[in-house]
């Protein structure tokens, strides 16, 4: 992509150095980040949700629902599983969030195995139902299955994004990849893809989740390089299990960091200790982008709610309205 129009360039952003976290000050309520939070304004805060599968699992997510919703979030989304393979859950879940509570939800809406006409219809049917924002995505193809279109469907997601745009004014977000997709050819590449799909109407961008600031500071930086002006806004992954973090992130390419690797030892017999260490861990990602003037994060809750509802007790964020009241 020609960036001659555009500034140069900004110097790479260093690499973070090992955080110095002690586990022990952090048991005695003396973490840095707790410390800088006085002179920090609460940042804007979304939730990302799970559809569910059995009745056990519904009854997690309502209750995960219901414990952050008093936080008055921008909006929570609704995943989709791969190839599409939830989103009957992620609809129900949808209408239930619109019938039910005050909260602006966000349908994730996959493309792959789909025909037009069937994705046209389930915007159509969003849309009549109040619903008025979508996180556009490709979608991933079931487990052993390559990309292919759907014949007669949108083979990307920028064609999804420009197929939205010709049904309603939807609110529209899209997925960057801080690490570069693993499907894609080149980090170039991968940028371009993300610009098509701001071209092609998308209102915002959400990133893939990452645990290092610099790497989200360095897309930042080419984005604006590219003429990229739309929000970035960072997608945040609390760690509740480190373990199942790291496998599922050597499949997404996300890098996991030896320093995180570091704090996380000897707390898989410690849960309390592996909740502070994680919260710990994501306030100061956060408070670092803030410092470099972020002040919006999506928030991965995996339907469990008292992590991220902790971590954005740190960041400042406090019920609202009667549920203020009763604390």
């Amino acid at each position: 992509m020609a960036t001659t129009d555009h500034p140069a360039p900004r110097a790479p952003f260093p690499a973070t150095p090992a955080m110095t976290i002690d586990p022990e000050a952090m048991l005695a309520g003396t973490p840095r980040a707790c410390l800088r939070m006085r002179d920090a304004p609460p940042p804007v805060l979304s939730f990302e949700f799970v559809p569910p599968r059995t009745d056990a699992m519904a009854q997690r997510l309502w209750h995960c629902i219901r414990r952050l919703a008093p936080l008055s979030p921008r909006f929570v989304s609704v995943t989709y599983g791969a190839g599409g393979s939830a989103q009957a859950s992620t609809r129900a879940t949808i209408a239930r969030l619109k019938r039910e509570t005050s909260l602006a939800p966000a349908a994730h809406l996959t493309c792959i195995g789909a025909t037009r006409e069937h994705i046209d219809d389930i915007a159509r049917a969003y849309w009549q139902a109040g619903v008025r924002h979508i996180v556009a995505l490709r979608g991933d193809p079931p487990p052993g299955a390559g990309h292919a279109p759907h014949p007669g469907g949108y083979a990307y997601a920028s064609d999804l994004v420009a197929g939205l745009r010709r049904i309603a004014d939807f609110e529209i977000s899209v997925a960057a990849y801080p690490e570069t997709h693993p499907a894609a050819s080149s980090p170039e590449a991968d940028l371009d893809n993300l610009k098509r799909k701001l071209d092609a109407g998308a209102t915002r961008a959400i990133t893939q989740y990452f645990f290092d600031a610099a790497t989200y500071l360095r897309l930042r930086d080419r984005c604006l390089a590219a003429g990229i002006t739309a929000p970035i806004v960072p997608g945040i992954m609390p760690i509740s299990t480190y373990d199942q973090v790291a496998r599922f992130s050597a499949i997404c390419g996300v890098t996991v960091p030896a320093w995180l690797t570091h704090l996380f030892e000897d707390t898989s017999r410690n849960p309390e200790l592996r909740r502070i260490v994680a919260g710990v861990v994501a306030v100061e990602l956060v408070r670092t982008l803030q410092a470099h003037g972020i002040n919006e994060f999506h928030i991965s809750t995996m339907n469990r709610p008292d992590l991220p509802y902790a971590i954005a007790h740190m960041l400042g964020a406090r019920p609202t309205g009667e549920d203020a009241a009763a604390g």
